[in-house]
């Protein structure tokens, strides 16, 4: 049959079959032979990037050590019980010293990586931005604070894998704008955290550097994609680090861990040199332990420098006056949206919420999302899948239907699974 093919696309070649065969036996051994040697690559890659953060990591170990040797006197447990408010504080007042407070966190980091796998860079050049930071005429308002970040997150001389062999020996050529704006504040970024692979996904494990578990629960998952970043905070290896977030990867790992997280309204910080998806753009948000330490944050981050270094981020900056008034607020709430089935519990949080605020003043307004529906089936989900939801069916949007129909009780169990069966 495929010689009658090669006839019709070359008619007016003779060909011999013995040639075509040939030719056609070749074609596939080299498709398989190169097949069979970008995998062995990826693979050799993988080894190495273990590798990596293993030489990292004990460097890291290595110059903690150092540092407790020299300075015995430092009380890391004092350092790491201060909230990011208070600490700030005393790095300003000198009442602490920032080599204290990045070997204290450096220490724990190590700790809490040894329990929940959680870290997989080291960032090194940290040393030499400590001294930068401390040579700065003007005290940022981080300064002198270890932060961490997502792995996607760029920083020169770093990959940022996404949980992808195929990223690996690909090291950032420049800080993300990000990084840059928080450098300039008197951050210093220590450690990349552990992802999911691919990034969209309620768990964080990936082929390279395996699976990060929650420090609150072992036998639990930290959530993610930014499930490095909620273990590593959650067990006291950051005051303050750094996801990213498209349906819920700042917010799932925050609740999962115990912790606060923002996603920020669309491009309120900058995404350039973030890795992310094209269809769904992921924003980047804060997470850490308490709400005024996200506060600061943005404070810190919405600044001239970051509307300067990226252009499409509309020029507002953060808005005291609002964020410190006591004037009460119409707050629009609902406890279910009509597509997805939550459990009692969920929508009791939910009431318990409303209560607290209504008790503190404000005035809370039901309503229902609009076109849920068209929005799940049509631009979430088709946005979501590179194929455009082909993978859900024949067709997403009767697929996606179809769950929504079930979570509202429309539709039986056994309906639904002959559905997804044919």
């Amino acid at each position: 049959m495929i010689p009658e093919k090669m006839r019709q696309l070359l008619p007016e070649v003779e060909l011999d079959p013995s040639v075509i065969s040939v030719v056609l036996c070749s074609s596939t051994v080299a498709f398989l032979v190169l097949k069979w040697m970008v995998k062995k690559l990826v693979q050799q890659r993988m080894r190495e990037a273990r590798r990596n953060r293993v030489r990292a990591l004990g460097l890291m170990e290595e110059a903690v050590q150092q540092f407790k040797q020299k300075n015995p006197e430092v009380q890391a447990s004092r350092i790491l019980s201060l909230p990011l408010v208070e600490l700030v504080k005393k790095l300003k007042e000198d009442s602490l010293s920032p080599e204290s407070v990045l070997y204290t966190y450096m220490d724990k980091a190590l700790e809490v990586n040894r329990d929940v796998n959680c870290v997989t860079d080291f960032i090194q050049e940290c040393v030499h931005l400590l001294q930068e930071v401390k040579a700065q005429r003007e005290k940022g308002l981080l300064y002198g604070v270890p932060i961490s970040i997502k792995d996607s997150i760029g920083y020169e001389g770093h990959v940022s894998t996404c949980g992808l062999g195929q990223y690996l020996g690909y090291p950032e050529r420049e800080d993300s704008v990000l990084v840059k704006v928080l450098k300039k504040q008197g951050a210093i970024p220590f450690v990349k955290t552990n992802i999911s692979q691919c990034l969209i996904n309620y768990d964080c494990s990936n082929l390279i550097f395996g699976q990060t578990v929650n420090p609150l629960n072992h036998k639990k998952s930290p959530g993610g994609s930014s499930g490095g970043e909620g273990a590593l905070i959650a067990g006291g290896g950051s005051v303050l680090g750094f996801g990213t977030d498209i349906g819920g990867s700042i917010r799932l790992p925050s609740s999962f861990c115990g912790l606060c997280g923002l996603k920020p309204t669309g491009n309120r910080i900058s995404a350039l040199h973030v890795c992310s998806f094209t269809s769904v753009t992921g924003m980047v948000g804060p997470m850490a332990r308490d709400v005024d330490s996200l506060a600061l944050c943005m404070r810190a981050l919405l600044c001239d420098n970051m509307f300067h270094l990226d252009p499409t981020v509309p020029p507002l900056p953060f808005n005291e006056e609002v964020y410190s008034s006591s004037t009460p607020l119409r707050i629009g709430y609902y406890d279910t949206d009509g597509y997805f089935l939550l459990p009692p519990c969920m929508r009791r949080a939910v009431h318990e919420t409303r209560t607290l605020l209504q008790e503190a003043g404000h005035t809370l307004i039901p309503f229902v999302p609009p076109r849920i529906d068209y929005v799940m089936n049509e631009l979430f989900m088709k946005g979501l899948f590179a194929d455009g939801g082909a993978c859900c069916g024949p067709d997403c949007t009767v697929f996606c239907g179809v769950v929504a129909a079930y979570n509202r009780g429309e539709l039986g169990l056994g309906l639904l699974r002959r559905g997804w069966s044919r």
